[in-house]
């Protein structure tokens, strides 16, 4: 059995790391609230941005004079994964489930045939991914603290990601990140960026009026060829501010789950300290006795 000092130093080492769990939940709680109003405020924005570029894209003729990020480049045989994480840990496993989630379909297109290639924005991301695909990592960038990132910062990647693009060292790219949902619930998510998702839910019906009073100018493919670069950007910025808001809801998660086992291993040594401090007491009365019996 540890002897009183060992469990009296333990248990006030315990208090000491409650006292910063409990901070630090406090801290990712204010944080929190920021974030997830600025990922509140920009879904709306990107929402409709993809929405309209997937429409202006379904009216579009694909050729050769198409633009690029429209088009592709007919193949998919090269893959790009954009892995977007953090680069502070004591979040939970908010990093780990986005690069599960990236890991699972890298496996799955090695086991099609294909090359997968991965560029990580992000410590922990790269991380984790180092250690199963140390020769497939293209590109690595530490983005600090993801609430103070910027559109510029985001803009700066997706030009990064499109002159790659275009210089033909990838086919495909596809962003992983966490979606926020609420305090408890951050989905990691996948998507394509480049070249831009037409979904079917996109293509014009049949008979539709609404979609024939719609006249673009000067035309489909001029507009696409600036939305789309914009695009790319304002799904990364997404991304940024979605990762921000749930890096901090699974930090305050994880701060107050922390908090809680402290409080109750303190309570756990607490009792062991004092059954250790009644036996040491009994034992010594026993011995005072005894010695006084004896004279």
């Amino acid at each position: 059995m540890a002897s009183l000092k060992a469990l009296k130093v333990r248990i006030g080492s315990v208090k000491s790391t409650q006292k910063i769990t409990k901070a630090m939940k406090m801290v990712a709680a204010a944080k929190l609230r920021r974030a997830q109003e600025a990922a509140e405020a920009g879904r709306p924005y990107a929402q409709r941005l993809e929405s309209v570029v997937a429409s202006l894209a379904s009216k579009v003729t694909v050729s050769e004079s198409s633009p690029k990020l429209l088009a592709g480049t007919g193949k998919d045989q090269v893959q790009l994964l954009v892995v977007a994480t953090s680069d502070k840990g004591l979040a939970g496993a908010f990093n780990s489930n986005i690069a599960r989630l990236a890991r699972r379909r890298a496996q799955e297109l090695e086991a099609e045939g294909k090359t997968v290639k991965i560029y990580t924005i992000g410590r922990k991301g790269r991380a984790v991914l180092n250690r199963l695909f140390p020769k497939n990592i293209v590109h690595s960038i530490e983005p600090g603290d993801l609430g103070k990132l910027t559109f510029a910062d985001a803009r700066g990647y997706a030009d990064d990601l499109i002159a790659r693009f275009e210089a033909g060292e990838f086919d495909v790219a596809t962003l992983f990140y966490s979606n926020f949902k609420s305090v408890l619930t951050q989905e990691p998510t996948e998507q394509q960026l480049i070249p831009v998702a037409v979904p079917a839910a996109a293509a014009p019906a049949v008979g539709a009026t609404a979609d024939a009073a719609v006249t673009y100018e000067p035309d489909e493919e001029s507009i696409l060829a600036d939305l789309l670069p914009r695009n790319v950007a304002v799904q990364l910025y997404r991304a940024m501010r979605e990762n921000a808001a749930s890096e901090q809801g699974s930090k305050m998660t994880a701060m107050d789950n922390a908090t809680r086992n402290a409080g109750d291993l303190i309570k756990r040594l607490s009792i062991q300290y004092n059954r250790a401090r009644q036996a040491a007491i009994t034992t010594e009365l026993v011995e005072i006795i005894s010695g006084a019996e004896a004279l």
